[in-house]
């Protein structure tokens, strides 16, 4: 078997209840970075830490089809852990797409600083490593210095931070850190935003915007 990768994929998953600005910013920052072959989005079925979804699995979808219409980058928006009907855990997510797409490919898992802080109350999150790379962005208000992290988390870290064009030829245990991405968004405030009547423009992609003024979505 080939050491170097065939391929590199980078996988953005989330609840995306609605998909906002920073995600966009997020799989920019990490398109650029790594140039990836393709960019993977895996809108959540039942996510395990959050509440219910307002948005149905339909609209959401459609909204990130909408987000991530990128004709320089192969977009395919997966729904496997919309159909799985069960909570979601990210490394059963990770081993399904390992096994897609072989054991050759360079998978890189993006997610934000927040993330990475609580990383170690995921599901079996060390197994993380063997099935995926990692690639992590700032947010304000969050530090990615190795002492602001979760001690196992900081230490899990220590011998796998790389570069972006280390992590794209290493087909998994590897963590590049992204400290240049300065987007504060959530999903949580666009709907109090958008119940609110204030003006989304600025946090939501203007196609988005249209979608949930039209579908009469997050109301109340």
């Amino acid at each position: 078997m080939s050491l170097t990768p065939t391929s590199c994929i980078a996988v953005l998953g989330g609840s995306f209840d609605p998909v906002h600005s920073g995600h966009v910013a997020l799989a920019e920052l990490f398109a650029g970075a790594l140039q990836p072959d393709g960019l993977r989005i895996l809108p959540a079925g039942q996510p395990w830490q959050k509440a219910g979804l307002q948005a149905s699995d339909a609209d959401r979808v459609a909204m990130l089809a909408l987000a991530f219409n990128n004709p320089n980058l192969p977009v395919v928006i997966d729904r496997q852990e919309i159909d799985r009907k069960t909570p979601t855990y990210t490394v059963e997510t990770l081993r399904a797409l390992r096994s897609e797409l072989g054991a050759s490919a360079s998978i890189v898992f993006l997610m934000g600083a927040d993330q990475l802080l609580n990383l170690d109350s995921w599901n079996e999150w060390r197994e993380l490593f063997a099935l995926a790379n990692l690639g992590v962005a700032t947010r304000p208000g969050y530090d990615l210095a190795q002492e602001a992290l979760p001690p196992l988390v900081a230490q899990e870290l220590s011998t796998r931070l790389a570069p972006p064009d280390a992590v794209r030829a290493s087909r998994h245990g590897k963590v590049c850190l992204a400290p240049t991405l300065d987007v504060d968004i959530s999903s949580s405030r666009i709907r109090a935003v958008l119940r609110s009547g204030a003006d989304a423009s600025a946090l939501v992609p203007a196609q988005v915007l249209d979608y949930i003024q039209q579908h009469n979505l997050y109301k109340n």
